[in-house]
This record gives structure tokens, sequence and C-alpha cells, in this order.
């Protein structure tokens, strides 16, 4: 199987890229919705968590917005999260690429359509985290600031000065553009226009 990893910074459009790829018949592990998955269900990650940052755990629910206030302003913060986070979500990554190459049954809510000849991996800290190393090749999604500023706002209902703050705590375009096999400037004047783009760059790669 081919596996893709795809990232890039928050509110550039991977989702809409992810979309391209599972319409191609791909078999899509979002990294983030494994992390949600992680947060849910508790256990060594959350303990961790609450060790290293007291009070950003209320009653075993992770409280992210206090977490993302510690984190964003804080880079030693920010790596040390990195480290826990990366650590549980790299293994069930692994875990997962590992029932896809065994042809073993779908982990819980895979989606439909899994086991196909294309694995896409999603992540916005892809290559820090070495899931990049499982990758046959990387493909990097870029995007005005001003513009992710105003997807990430209305998608997630935070401030315009916390969305900055969260794209100012990651990887500038430079970093993307020197680490990854192919990118795609996302400055379309809609999704479809750039669902269209992401569509011709698959075709011609994968």
């Amino acid at each position: 199987m081919t596996v893709l990893g795809l990232t890039g910074g928050s509110g550039t459009g991977k989702t809409t890229a992810l979309g391209v790829l599972a319409e191609r018949g791909a078999t899509v592990i979002d990294c983030d919705a494994v992390y949600h998955e992680l947060v849910a269900a508790g256990g060594l990650m959350i303990a961790e968590l609450a060790h290293r940052f007291p009070g950003v755990v209320e009653n075993g629910r992770l409280q992210r917005k206090a977490l993302g206030q510690i984190v964003f302003h804080d880079p030693a913060a920010l790596a040390d999260l990195n480290v826990i986070t990366h650590k549980y979500v790299c293994q069930a990554v692994d875990d997962r690429l590992t029932a896809l190459a065994l042809h073993s049954p779908p982990w819980r809510g895979a989606p439909q359509g899994w086991g196909g000849s294309i694995v896409a991996i999603e992540a916005i800290a892809l290559i820090e985290s070495g899931l990049n190393t499982r990758c046959d090749l990387v493909v990097g999604i870029l995007a005005p600031a001003d513009e992710r500023i105003r997807r990430i706002t209305a998608r997630e209902g935070i401030g315009p000065a916390y969305a900055q703050s969260r794209i100012e705590s990651q990887k500038p375009d430079e970093w993307f553009r020197t680490h990854c096999d192919h990118i795609i400037e996302n400055a379309y004047p809609s999704p479809a226009a750039f669902a269209e783009a992401c569509r011709r760059l698959f075709d011609r790669i994968l």
C-alpha cells in the first residue's frame, strides 16, 4: 500500500484535501481525530498531561482551551505537550497501519472502504512527530494567514487573537516547503476550486 502524509498548519484546508483522498478510496487516518479519541478514553495520556500541566484536567476531562492558553505562549510547555501527545498518537497510528498491512479487521470507527491501496495520514505535526517516516511521500498545504484566521474563528467560535496565537505557535510556511515532497498553495476562491487543485496533484503523484 502507498502511505501519503498530509500536513500544514491550522486553517489551511487539510480537511478538504483529505476529503479528496477519501473520494479516491484512500483509508484516512486523521491524527486530530485519533488525539480526540485518546482524550475521550482517558488513560495514560491524560494522566501524563494532568501531571505536567496541573489544572488542565478536571474530573478526568481535558480542558483544551486552558491547555491552549498555556502552551501557545510558552515554547517549552508546547514542546513538553508534543512529547507526551506524539508518543500516544504515533503508537495508535502504527497500530492502524499494522492492521491495514495485515488485512486485519478494521479498528472501531474505521471509515467505509478501509483497506484500500492508499492510506492518508493527516497531521499538523506529521514531520515533528516522526510520522513522516511511515510515509512514502508528504504533501504540505499552505494558505495566507488572514484566511487561516477567518477559517479557524468561523469553525471553532474563538476570537481572532486566539487564532493568531495558534498560528504563531506552528511552523512557518518555509519550514513546510523545505520538508515536504509536494506543496499546494491554498489561495483559491472557494473550497471547490481548492479541491480540484488537490485532485490534479493526487492524480499526478499517486
